[in-house]
């Protein structure tokens, strides 16, 4: 009968939490925005750049195309920058243009325009027609990647798009596309089905009806890259792109590959081309009679990566014959081609893809590089860093356990590994001073050691393993070497760094095979053989078959293939061990490598043929738990695959659940306090899962659309870590409310959460008026932070009202319905935090939300100096004083206040303050901050009392002389009353204030009571606490205060009523402060 009922209540929980999962998956934007991520960059290294444009009529707006981080709009020449592309599907793009007869109307194609491993996809052209503000998708959704739009100068409806396809397949919206209806429909004019896209478009100003287009054939796969074919060429219409001949007169008769266009802004017929050849050859060709004929200028190719990582070519609108040419390392020509120089780039990065210049200033261009954005004023003989893009690519991060606060790590795409803090002390947040470089070249995956956060690992691509150490800054080269005999290590391009679970000094590293330090790296040992397929990839097909030995191969541009690509050890199991490879294969061994078991992944139902291993995870709670997310992307199969093993990897099944049909999955990370609660990093942003991956639910608040390469918890935070490829870092502060959702909660009116402890500091100052070109990321909010859960939003009459309308039934409702709405207090949501004594320390205004909620608080009192009657102008009396409490136990109450009445939600909830730091000496004790605390709040209020009484007596004096001057029946010695009262306040105004006259020029007056104000901030700004000065002060103002008192009071109490009877016997008229007048 126990074993039936355990059996059923188990099917409840499960149900409620699979309905709960499905109904959160719906609408999860609303019900888990309040739990937003925070960005903390970094913006000190920037990162890809595809395209720019600046406006043709405002040279101070430009538009950024960004690789793989959306769209970026200056309005001030990159002072400041907003993100414009945020909120769509994709994230990569392209090329951008704007229309030059309606520069309002912007052209974005998505997808990266270059053919490398890591470049993003995207899913067609879309339009803005109001400068950016919005989006709209015009088509060409299987294209993949754009590369080039151009809009008819004269009729805004004709654009033509270059479309270089889809890179890891054939098929798709690739080719030169037209169309005449401003993008409703679209006509390819160029190119094929299969294999040939187009990678560069010019259109002659003086006739529009004449285009030259540059197709392009080529194909990456997993395994390597062939960068050309028979579809490549240079191609000519003369009828508005309808119909195109090639150009082949003085082009070499090979496998071309990509190849990039340039007319000169002096004469339309002058055309040049880089084109690149077989084996990465290449030349820039030119032709004079608008390309009947070319010849060859020079052998000038890109190189670096390789060209399709480059090859835009650019002629300057200035100087006639000068071309620039993208490199890694850029190349300018003063003689059309002939010659090239490397362009001069002081402390430019490289890898260049994009350059503009400004009609108004020749000397004047603006780069885009792997790096960011760079301006030259002097025609590129100094070079200004835009320093604001938070735009950084990430492949891989970690995190340390260092304190007060732990830091980040990460390893990006050509801008090197970073580290950086995952909070400051500093009241503006995390600057890019307070990141540091830890290796340079392009990062890859990090590691930290636990317990010893001067210890961490990093590695540039390809296996370049080096141990750092924060201490002396030093790093160590200790990549495993092949010892004699053996083949050469095939590192994957970020092969993958674990440091053991069971012992901090043992670290796993892999190639092909799996190698073990137990000292750091100072020595290895392999403990497996090749644990891939070992294949020879020249072998594989391309373009559908397998190509000859002497077609367009780039093996510079290939990643090692047949890798281990993840690894993994089980905490619960000491030498078990497991290593996913690119070519399918998982493989397991439980005695630390001396045997291993081969899995074929493609033996699993549902699983490709041969998927590639992005991550395996071993379970934290269960020997027997493995997870697996895997790729297959470089297949063209972008759909997600998330495996899961009960039993070691001898069998597995999906648990993709309802995960979007077009989704990679890059990591995993499951939560070290709920088994159940699992994270993945997926190229459209982070999901969780907590049923076992039956539904999935995207964490959307404050991230947008972005590709999250890796994702991590700090334990000791319990904060989630995304880094992205293209956006920098993320943090979702404090996910115990994710673990900790219950059944209740669905039904509660509302729930609130365990609260973290708070940390008490005061928190520091930057060098400020240093303008507003500095980008810096947000800290956790200050303080104490509350997270509640509202199964709805508490409505007011107003919101019930408006929702019977949306349902149809509109009807007016009164004029008594519509008072009580405006007469109606609430419904709003306030927290009550309390002392250990249970005295209210503070009530903190929340939100009022369907779904999760966050509100802080700043650790401080309300201001205690004394309530006017006209409140603060925006603090609807909810006040910060800016006096911190003192370290102890605190409570929060979470209730509801309707119409003056106060009802309790949930609470009280218990949490610590404490001190993050010892300072240098010792403070004062909690009891002495207390009572003088307490001291000061109440000598303020008693200043403020005084200072309200003797402005309301000297204005009612002033009145009172208005008011006798109309009487009917004035007094004499009435007048000399009221103008010796007169006198006597403004001597206790001066006693009070000081010397007004002295005032005027700026004489300083004797120390008054009204010196007292400041006892907040000198006595109470930090954790110190009170010094001798500071308690010297309060007595000395609380005695002074006392002697302006007992002057007041008579003149309050007893003068001023007096000679307010007298003033009504002469008939003056009334003054304010009489009261009602009885008739």
């Amino acid at each position: 009968m126990m074993k039936k009922q355990s059996m059923i209540l188990y099917m409840l929980v499960y149900f409620f939490v699979a309905n709960f999962q499905i109904m959160a998956q719906k609408s999860s934007k609303n019900l888990f925005g309040g739990l937003e991520f925070r960005n903390i960059g970094p913006a000190m290294t920037s990162g890809r750049i595809a395209d720019i444009a600046i406006h043709p009529e405002n040279e101070n707006v430009w538009y950024v195309a960004v690789g793989s981080g959306g769209v970026w709009k200056t309005m001030n020449s990159g002072t400041t920058w907003k993100p414009i592309f945020d909120d769509q599907k994709v994230y990569s793009t392209g090329c951008i243009t704007i229309d030059s007869k309606k520069p309002s109307t912007i052209w974005l194609g998505t997808g990266e325009n270059v053919g490398g491993r890591h470049a993003g996809f995207g899913d067609g052209v879309y339009v803005s027609h109001n400068d950016g503000k919005s989006w709209e998708n015009m088509g060409l959704e299987n294209s993949e990647h754009i590369s080039k739009i151009i809009v008819h100068p004269e009729n805004s409806d004709i654009v033509w798009v270059a479309s270089q396809g889809p890179l890891w397949s054939k098929g798709g919206d690739r080719g030169v596309y037209k169309t005449i209806d401003g993008g409703k429909t679209w006509k390819r004019t160029l190119g094929d089905s299969e294999w040939v896209g187009a990678t560069d478009l010019l259109i002659d100003p003086t006739n529009p009806d004449v285009l030259f287009a540059a197709t392009w054939q080529r194909h990456r796969t997993v395994a390597g890259y062939l960068g050309g074919g028979p579809g490549s060429g240079l191609h000519k219409s003369t009828d508005g792109g309808e119909t195109w001949k090639a150009l082949k007169n003085g082009i070499p008769n090979s496998n071309l590959g990509k190849i990039g266009l340039a007319m000169s802004p002096f004469n339309s017929k002058v055309i040049y081309a880089a084109i690149e050849l077989d084996r990465t050859k290449g030349g820039v060709y030119m032709t004079t009679n608008g390309g009947e004929s070319w010849v060859k200028q020079s052998d000038a190719v890109a190189g670096g990566t390789g060209p399709h990582y480059y090859q835009e070519i650019i002629a300057s609108p200035h100087h006639e014959g000068t071309i620039y040419f993208m490199n890694n390392s850029a190349l300018e020509s003063k003689n059309h081609g002939k010659t090239f120089e490397r362009m001069r780039r002081s402390n430019q990065h490289s890898d260049s893809h994009a350059l503009v210049f400004k009609k108004s200033d020749p000397n004047y261009l603006l780069i885009g590089t792997d790096g960011g954005l760079y301006e030259s004023f002097d025609g590129t003989e100094s070079w200004k860093y835009v320093r604001n893009l938070p735009i950084t690519q990430y492949f891989k991060i970690a995190v340390d356990d260092a304190k007060p606060f732990y830091n980040v790590y990460g390893g990006t795409q050509d801008n090197g590994s970073h580290g950086g803090p995952s909070r400051t002390i500093s009241s503006d947040g995390i600057a890019s001073a307070d990141w540091w470089k830890t290796l340079g070249a392009d990062g890859a995956q990090t590691a930290t050691e636990p317990g010893n956060p001067n210890i961490s690992y990093g590695e540039f691509q390809q296996g370049a393993l080096w141990r750092i150490d924060s201490k002396t800054k030093e790093t160590v080269f200790i990549q495993p070497q092949a010892r004699e005999g053996d083949p050469y290590e095939r590192f994957n391009w970020d092969a993958p760094i674990l440091v053991s679970s069971h012992n901090p000094k043992r670290l796993y590293f892999a190639s092909q095979r799996v190698w073990k330090s137990k000292n750091r790296g100072d020595g290895w040992e392999p403990i497996s053989g090749d644990l891939t397929l070992n294949q020879e990839r020249m072998t594989f097909p391309y373009y559908d078959k397998t190509q000859s030995w002497d077609n367009a191969w780039d093996v510079g541009a290939m990643s090692n293939y047949n890798t281990i690509t993840s690894l993994a050890e089980s905490p619960k199991q000491e030498g078990l061990l497991y290593a996913g490879t690119d070519d399918g294969l998982i493989q397991v061994t439980e005695d630390e490598g001396a045997n291993w078991n081969k899995i074929s992944l493609n033996t699993i139902k549902g699983v490709p043929a041969t998927p590639f291993v992005n991550d395996v995870r071993a379970d934290l709670f269960d020997a027997n738990v493995v997870y697996a997310a895997l790729d297959n992307h470089k297949y063209g199969d972008y759909k997600p695959y998330i495996i899961k093993s009960t039993d070691k990897g001898r069998s597995w099944r999906l648990i993709n659940g309802d995960l979007p049909n077009k989704l990679l999955i890059w990591r995993l990370v499951q939560d070290h306090v709920n088994k159940d609660l699992l994270f993945a990093a997926t190229e459209f942003g982070v999901y969780f899962t907590s049923n076992g991956g039956k539904n999935w639910i995207q964490l959307k608040g404050g991230m947008p659309t972005v590709p999250i390469r890796d994702i991590k918890i700090q334990r000791r935070e319990n904060d989630l870590v995304a880094g992205s490829f293209g956006r920098g870092i993320f943090i979702l502060d404090d996910i115990t409310p994710l673990r900790t959702f219950t059944k209740s909660m669905m039904s509660a009116e509302a729930s609130m959460f365990p609260v973290k402890t708070a940390h008490w500091y005061r928190q520091s100052s930057r060098v400020g008026s240093q303008g507003d070109a500095e980008w810096i990321a947000k800290n956790p909010p200050f303080g104490a932070n509350f997270t509640y859960y509202m199964a709805d939003k508490i409505k007011s009459k107003k919101d019930l009202r408006k929702a019977k309308e949306k349902k149809g039934d509109v009807k007016f409702p009164g004029w008594d319905a519509l008072e009580d709405e405006n007469r109606q207090d609430g419904p709003s949501i306030v927290l009550l935090i309390k002392d250990a004594n249970g005295n209210v320390v503070n009530t903190i205004k929340g939100t009022n939300k369907k779904g999760f909620n966050r509100v802080n608080w700043g650790l401080s009192y309300p201001s205690k100096s004394g309530e006017r009657l006209q409140a603060p102008r925006g603090r609807r009396g909810f006040r910060g004083g800016g006096v911190m409490v003192t370290p102890g136990v605190y409570s929060v109450t979470l209730m509801k206040r309707v119409d003056g009445i106060h009802t309790e939600l949930q609470g009280p909830e218990s949490f610590s303050v404490e001190p993050l730091f010892e300072g240098a000496l010792p403070r004062k004790s909690y009891k002495e901050i207390d009572e003088f605390r307490e001291a000061a709040f109440a000598f303020q209020q008693d200043l403020t009392a005084t200072n309200i009484a003797l402005s309301r007596s000297q204005q009612t004096v002033d009145a009172m002389i208005r008011a006798h001057n109309k009487a009917t029946s004035p007094s004499n010695e009435l007048f000399k009353q009221l103008n010796d009262l007169k006198i006597a306040l403004l001597d206790i105004d001066k006693e009070l204030h000081g010397d007004a006259v002295k005032d005027e020029i700026g004489e300083r007056s004797n120390p008054t009571a009204s010196d007292g104000n400041s006892l907040g901030w000198r006595a109470l700004g930090n954790t110190y606490g009170p010094t001798d000065e500071h308690k010297g002060l309060l007595s000395r103002v609380q005695k002074q205060l006392k002697t302006v008192k007992e002057k007041l009071a008579p003149i309050v109490n007893s003068t001023l009523p007096r000679l307010g009877n007298d003033l009504r016997k002469t008939g003056a008229p009334w003054v304010e402060g009489q009261g009602l007048i009885n008739n």
